[in-house]
């Protein structure tokens, strides 16, 4: 199955540098409440993570840490994404080679990343942030799994196979439970069953 979002053709709202400013100045006075995020020439804002968020996250680093503990999973770091790294994202989770952001600013190239994972929010974009312009964005970025749980849907998506023009070209849909299979570089099973509880 191929995983292509639909893009709509509309001038950006500004240049990159601006979106970078305008998130810099706004990110002292909200106190980490909301993230900025720059996808398909929009601003996008995301909430802070709730509990549940954080939980999925942390669900995920303990299980790289079992099978793959030379693998760092970061929260909020910001990623160049996207065709010529035009975009701007904050995914819920990075899974990078240890210490591969040392030395990298608030927004870092796409380049090593192995993972990067999202959350659905209960805002009323998600749909169209999550589903549609990030596995496009994460995709043309080269990043080689976008994994995407749906508390919502009570599902995991596994987002692969990256393609310059249309985000990915494999999708695979799980229910919560039983595992979930990583494809190459990560080369391990996910038990997704926990997640249940973790759902609206």
């Amino acid at each position: 199955m191929t995983a292509a979002a639909k893009r709509t053709s509309h001038a950006p709202q500004m240049s990159v540098e601006e979106f970078e400013r305008i998130a810099a100045f706004a990110a002292e006075d909200t106190d980490d409440a909301v993230r900025f995020e720059f996808i398909d020439g929009r601003i996008g804002v995301k909430r802070a993570p709730d509990g549940d968020r954080n939980t999925i996250v942390m669900w995920l680093m303990r299980q790289c840490m079992r099978a793959r503990p030379e693998l760092d999973l970061y929260q909020g770091q910001g990623l160049e994404v996207e065709k010529d790294r035009k975009g701007r994202a904050r995914p819920d989770g990075v899974l990078v080679p240890a210490a591969h952001f040392a030395g990298h600013g608030e927004w870092a190239p796409a380049e090593g990343v192995l993972l990067v994972l999202e959350v659905t929010s209960y805002d009323s974009d998600t749909d169209r942030r999550d589903w549609q312009e990030k596995p496009v964005a994460y995709g043309a970025a080269g990043i080689p799994c976008y994994l995407l749980i749906d508390r919502a849907g009570r599902s995991v998506t596994l987002f692969s196979e990256p393609q310059a023009e249309r985000g990915y070209a494999s999708t695979a849909r799980r229910s919560f439970h039983g595992t979930l299979p990583l494809p190459e570089p990560l080369g391990f099973e996910l038990d997704i069953s926990e997640l249940e509880q973790y759902a609206d």
